[in-house]
């Protein structure tokens, strides 16, 4: 089961490291808020994965409760940055460019995550890892977070609702929150 563990985290690394390059490049040509947020989101789960994988190396208490103040830590910090580039957004007017790249990427990240949360969270649960579970967590709602992005970019591209895309920034915001506050309120 810690193979299996280790299996996933590698297969999330990768794929992140990949994602960051790819929506770097796709939220830079696009000017788009939520792009942006996706690739440092994505950044997230790159130090949340070498957390668990690190984790998953030598487990104890104290070492649990380190890893999942680091990874609660990375989601605050995000927060805080989109809730600023957000709000800066909204408040300019700002209109992103139509993304074909950053709508493939994030419609394919979306079922890749879903696929790899769902596996993390039985093996967290088998191990009796909670630091596994919560990444586990953490990978469903960076689906969920791409499905939001995605939403967002669509809106903007087919409808000309420019104001979509730094929503879609602030609902990252929401779950990065979310998370922060169960990983804080989880006893120690």
């Amino acid at each position: 089961m810690r193979r299996r563990g280790f299996l996933l985290e590698g297969i999330t690394l990768g794929w992140n490291v990949v994602g960051v390059a790819v929506l770097a490049v796709a939220s830079i040509t696009a000017g788009s808020v939520a792009l942006t947020g996706f690739a440092l989101d994505s950044l997230i789960e790159i130090g949340a994965s070498a957390v668990v994988i690190w984790e998953l190396s030598g487990a104890g208490q104290r070492r649990q409760h380190f890893a999942l103040t680091l990874i609660a830590g990375a989601f605050v910090a995000l927060a805080l940055y989109l809730t600023i580039q957000s709000a800066l957004a909204l408040a300019a007017g700002h209109h992103a460019q139509p993304s074909p790249a950053g709508m493939i990427w994030t419609s394919v990240t979306a079922v890749v995550m879903f696929v790899l949360a769902a596996g993390k969270t039985r093996t967290g649960k088998a191990l009796g890892n909670p630091v596994l579970t919560a990444e586990g967590r953490v990978t469903f709602i960076d689906g969920l977070l791409a499905c939001a992005v995605l939403a967002g970019i669509l809106l903007d591209t087919v409808a000309g609702w420019w104001w979509a895309d730094p929503v879609a920034g602030l609902v990252i915001v929401y779950y990065a929150v979310r998370e922060a506050v169960a990983i804080f309120r989880r006893p120690r």
